[in-house]
Order: C-alpha cells, then sequence, then structure tokens
C-alpha cells in the first residue's frame, strides 16, 4: 500500500502544478475541479502512512523510526505525524485541502479571482509537495525490515500533542489560501468589498484553529515539562505566535476593506506577511537552527531548502505586491481619531509587537553568526512585548465604539476616568484585603476593563436587551474574542504574579507545607505501562477539610532510552496544586525524593479565555451572508 501512496503523491503533485497552470490563466471549473482531485489523491496517500503506522509496518522507515509494536493506538495513528516526514505530509493535505474547499466554497461573482487565486494555491501545493517527495520523503522501505521499531519522542505521547500539529497546520497553511486570495486580487488590481469578504472568512478559518493549537501546545508544556508555567517563551513557541499576531492584525484591517473598501494595499500586505511568518515558522521548527523540545528536526541541509523556499515565495510575494499595490484605488476619506484611525493604530502596534518577538527569536542565531553567545529569555519580553500590548489593551474598550470617518469624542473622558477609577480601585484592594502587587492590581483591572468593554459594546450595539440575542453572529464573535482577550489578560496576571513555588525533599512518610497545603508523601512504587516503567510517588494534600492525592511519575521509555516527567494536578476551584517528581538523594544517610511543588492560581481562567476567542473566531466564520449581493453583482464584469 506505501507504494500506492507513493504514486498517488507523484499524481497529486502532478496535478497541483495543472491547477496552477490552469488557474492562473483563469478556468475557473477546471482548476476546482483538478484541487478536489488534487486533494483526494493525497488524503488516499496520507492513509497509506497511517494504514502503516496501524499495522507496524516497520519495513516504512517512517514507521520503523517513530513506532512501536506496544506503542497504544491512538500514538500509533499520531506518528503518522509527530515527526518531521510525516508532518510535511500533513502540511501538503492541508494545503490541498484548503484549495478543494475554496474550489467549491468561493463565492465571490469573480470567475477570473477565483481562478488565479487557486492557481496561486496549486503553485503553493506544488513547492510543498516536490519538497515532501525529493527531500522529505515518508515512503521511502527498509530492506531488511527491523523486527521492532525506535519508537515515537516519548514527549510526543500525549492526546494535547496528537491534536496539536493539525490544529497549528490548519492555522499555518490556512493563511497560504489567504495569500493566494491577495495575490489573485493583486494581479486584477481589487483589493475591495467583495474581495475581502472572501478573504475575512478564509482568515477566521486560518485564525480559530491557530488559536487553539497555540492553546494545545502551551497546556502540553505546561503539564508534561514539569516547568510549572504556561508560557516560556520557548523559540518555537514564539514561531506560531507571530503569524497569530499578523493574523490578528488583518482579521481586523480586512474589516475596513470590507466596510469602507480602505486599508485595500495595506491589508493585502498583511496577507502576505501572515503566510511568510507561517513558513517561517515552519523553518525555525525543522530547520535545527533552535533548540527547542517542540522542534521536529535537525536537519541543516533540508532547513536550508525551506530557507530557500521562504526567500522563493517571499521574493515573489513582496515583488507582487511592490508592482501592483500603487495601483490599489484608496477608500473614502478617514481620521485618525475614528474607527479607521483606531483600527490602524491596532494594526501598528501588533505588527511591532510580532517584530519584537522576531528580534528576541532571531538575535541569539545573529550573536552566535559574529562568535557571541547571548540568551534572550523572558526578562526581554515583558520589558518589551507586554507594554506594547498594554498600551492596544487599554484603548481597546473606548475606540471600538468610535464612528466610521470621523469620531464624536466627547465620551472619551468618562471612559478615561472610568479605566481610572477601576485601576484605583484594584490598586486599592490590592494594598488592601487582596494582598497584590499594584502591577498586578493594574493587570487584574485591565482584564476587567476588557471584560465590561465588549459588554458594553453589545449593548451598545443591541439597544434593548430584548435584541441582544438576535445580533448578527459577527457581533457576537467580536464581543466573544474581546471578552475571552479579558479572561486571559486576568487568568495570566494572577497565575503569573500568585504563583507559589517550592522545592521538596521527602522521605517516605514525610511532610512539608507549600501554599497552605500540608504535602506528605505515602509511598513510592514501581510500574509498568505498555511501552515504558515508571516511579510513581503517592502524595496526600491537605489543607482544612480538603484532601488530595496526587501521583507525580518519572517514565522511562526503553525502546527510546528517554526519561520523562508526568506531572499530577488537582484543580482546587480556585487555582492548581501542581506536583513534578525529581530524582532520588541522600540526606544525612536517609533516601530522600525530590519535588518540585507549585500552586497556580486561575490558570484554568487563562486557558477558557484563549479557547473563548478560538471560538469566537469559528462563530465568525459561520456560513451566511456571504453571497454576492444582486447590486455588487450588477456591477461585476
Amino acid at each position: 500500500m506505501i507504494e500506492a501512496g507513493h504514486v498517488a503523491a507523484f499524481l497529486a503533485l502532478a496535478l497541483s502544478l495543472a491547477q496552477g497552470v490552469f488557474g492562473l490563466r483563469g478556468e475557473r471549473q477546471l482548476a476546482g475541479l483538478i484541487a478536489v482531485a488534487a486533494f483526494g489523491l493525497m488524503a488516499l496517500s496520507f492513509l497509506t502512512l497511517i494504514n502503516a503506522f496501524v499495522t507496524s509496518d516497520f519495513s516504512v522507515a517512517l514507521v520503523a523510526n517513530n513506532s512501536h509494536t506496544l506503542k497504544p493506538m491512538v500514538y500509533k495513528i499520531a506518528g503518522t505525524w509527530g515527526n518531521h516526514e510525516g508532518s510535511m505530509a500533513l502540511w501538503c493535505l492541508v494545503t490541498l485541502g484548503f484549495g478543494a474547499a475554496a474550489a467549491g466554497g468561493m463565492r465571490t461573482g469573480r470567475d477570473v479571482f477565483e481562478a488565479r487565486a487557486l492557481g496561486v494555491q496549486g503553485l503553493l501545493a506544488t513547492g510543498a509537495l516536490a519538497y515532501l517527495l525529493f527531500a522529505s520523503s515518508p515512503y521511502l522501505r527498509l530492506d531488511p525490515a527491523p523486527f521492532q521499531g525506535a519508537e515515537l519522542n516519548p514527549l510526543l505521547q500525549d492526546p494535547a500533542l496528537a491534536i496539536h500539529p493539525p490544529m497549528l497546520y490548519l492555522g499555518y497553511v490556512g493563511y497560504s489560501f489567504v495569500f493566494a486570495l491577495a495575490a489573485a486580487g493583486l494581479m486584477e488590481g481589487r483589493i475591495d468589498r467583495v474581495w475581502a469578504k472572501e478573504a475575512r472568512i478564509w482568515s477566521l478559518a486560518a485564525f480559530a484553529p491557530l488559536t487553539i493549537g497555540i492553546a494545545l501546545g502551551s497546556y502540553w508544556a505546561y503539564y508534561e515539562l514539569g516547568w510549572g508555567g504556561w508560557w516560556f517563551w520557548d523559540p518555537v513557541e514564539n514561531a506560531s505566535l507571530m503569524p497569530w499576531l499578523i493574523g490578528a492584525a488583518l482579521l481586523h484591517s480586512v474589516v475596513v476593506t470590507e466596510k469602507r473598501e480602505g486599508f485595500a494595499a495595506w491589508t493585502a500586505l498583511l496577507a502576505v506577511l501572515a503566510f511568510l511568518f507561517s513558513i517561517l515558522g515552519a523553518f525555525l521548527v525543522r530547520s535545527g537552527v533552535l533548540t527547542s523540545v517542540h522542534a521536529f528536526a535537525v536537519d541543516p541541509e533540508r532547513g536550508t531548502l525551506l530557507l530557500i523556499g521562504l526567500l522563493a515565495y517571499g521574493s515573489f510575494a513582496l515583488g507582487l505586491f511592490a508592482w501592483r499595490a500603487p495601483k490599489l484605488e484608496g477608500g473614502k476619506a478617514w481620521t485618525l481619531v475614528s474607527r479607521e484611525g483606531a483600527l490602524m493604530a491596532n494594526n501598528v502596534v501588533l505588527i511591532v509587537a510580532a517584530l519584537t518577538v522576531l528580534l528576541g527569536t532571531l538575535f541569539p542565531l545573529i550573536a552566535e553568526a559574529f562568535g557571541r553567545t547571548i540568551s534572550v529569555g523572558e526578562p526581554y519580553f515583558n520589558l518589551t512585548f507586554v507594554p506594547i500590548l498594554v498600551l492596544i489593551l487599554i484603548l481597546l474598550p473606548i475606540v471600538q465604539a468610535w464612528a466610521w470617518g470621523k469620531a464624536d469624542v466627547k465620551g472619551w473622558l468618562r471612559w478615561a476616568a472610568g479605566g481610572a477609577g477601576l485601576v484605583l480601585l484594584f490598586v486599592l484592594l490590592g494594598v488592601g484585603p487582596l494582598d497584590i502587587s499594584p502591577g498586578a492590581a493594574f493587570g487584574i483591572a485591565l482584564g476587567l476593563w476588557l471584560l465590561f468593554g465588549a459588554a458594553w459594546e453589545l449593548k451598545r450595539r443591541a439597544i434593548t436587551f430584548g435584541r441582544i440575542f438576535k445580533m448578527p453572529r459577527r457581533v457576537w464573535a467580536m464581543t466573544l474574542a474581546h471578552a475571552g482577550l479579558g479572561l486571559f489578560v486576568i487568568g495570566a496576571v494572577v497565575e503569573t504574579t500568585g504563583r507559589y513555588e517550592a522545592t521538596l525533599a521527602l522521605p517516605v512518610g514525610g511532610s512539608d507545607t507549600v501554599a497552605g497545603w500540608v504535602i506528605t508523601l505515602d509511598d513510592i512504587s514501581s510500574i509498568e505501562g505498555p511501552n515504558w516503567y515508571a516511579d510513581r510517588a503517592v502524595l496526600t494534600a491537605r489543607r482544612g477539610a480538603q484532601t488530595a492525592v496526587l501521583e507525580p511519575m518519572k517514565r522511562f521509555y526503553p525502546a527510546a532510552a528517554m526519561p520523562t516527567t508526568e506531572t499530577a494536578i488537582y484543580k482546587t476551584g480556585t487555582g492548581d496544586l501542581y506536583a513534578a517528581l525529581g530524582e532520588q538523594r541522600d540526606v544525612d544517610g536517609e533516601a530522600r525524593w525530590v519535588f518540585r511543588v507549585y500552586f497556580n492560581p486561575l490558570v484554568d481562567i487563562l486557558y477558557l479565555g484563549v479557547v473563548v476567542i478560538g471560538l469566537a473566531g469559528l462563530l465568525g466564520m459561520w456560513p451566511g451572508g456571504r453571497r454576492v449581493k444582486p447590486a455588487e453583482a450588477a456591477a461585476l464584469p
């Protein structure tokens, strides 16, 4: 079957090239049919890879290097994309999937424009498939075949990591089609309302899964690595955050293009940048230039090919933009004090934030090229990235109610007074009964400020309470996204400033106290799983009438010769009591076990906020109102 999959992938490559050619020639129907056929062939090819993992066909090199007969079935399947070659096969599948979905889903009334978008997507798929088949083939055989596999990276044997890559790729690759729309619009010289309606849907189709994928990756690192925190400014985490920030700017910019036909060139540029930052993320994860527990590969040769592809796509995209952008028509006039002005300021801040993350991620590499070793960590990002975003979060509830063209700012003093009063209230509560720092008090006030702003905007648009639940889905999507942002800010501030951590060295039967919890080590034992064995600790935690049992483990996977940390988490309702098992030590002739124990307050609020943002994106792209209106259709060539 693997040879059939290999042939199907080559046929998909040929059809992708044909899709590109016929699409750029303007043959909409033919390009659409080819896109669907190419996706079908790649889906068949990918299924043969899954089958090889499910049946433990170790004659396939990919399976032999990333699977094992004792591995649970869900991780055998996830092993298909839990490696460099398989993940690139998934990348190709998603690229062709977006092309097939667009072939059946675009409704702009402009056949040539749609054909060109499909053509550009076909060329992007051609490049991805060529890289897969000629530089990273997952279809290679081994002769003789080994009796047993080498095992998937144990860190990736986790439910969140089984879903995390597909969600990220839906985001990364989703921006490839937004880029294709921008390229087609630039070729046509029309980035207008009709284009923006289509681009908004596909931007949300990329933004929502990318948001959820980042959240899954963060939560996996939180409970799997034993570091106790939810974000570490790891280079690969940054690689996914940068296109998310650009994508957020794109979503706000495309609204102006749709409503006022403004920001045409700027919106097209953001669509280009979102895709290029996605390709940059793929390069960073796979090239070996960055060291990270998230990285897929350390292969400079294939990394060089990815870099060449990034430069080629970037040169084409930016060259096309430089050639055609000056010919785009501008929208209606606007001033700085207007909704357009506010959205442009939002865009600028998000772009600066993304560039700040880019500098912090790449600066160690630049310094290393000049013979110096420099580490850029959390202090840099706290001093640069955080203040940049705080500025926009303060202004968001005020400016979202501004009118198009020119806003009436008479009420801004009341908003400013309300925000200042809220901050002052929490600072006083922090100094008093809450006993928190002024910075934490300000952060909590900021999160509540965003929640209030979202609720007020919904009330302002609805006018009466009875109309609230009749508001358009787009209004609800915006409200939920901003409310989710408020929840995230509250959770992030409280967890970061209120986190309590301690290192305990306990003998069996020994106790110590952490954040008001009395932790007792009841037992240490050895256990076995399907493809691992472990030391498991049994801890009893007591605080007042509350009692919890925590069972952190230290696993070892013999096939991969690799240990992992399996944390234990007890959710108290106000936070997580979190324990990670370390090594055994002799203290004064007595055997003791080392534990890292944390109490992370309101961490679930943080993740709830991110999930709400992702769900808001899905709600915003829900079908409805996408077809071209008769008046618009009559004006089309």
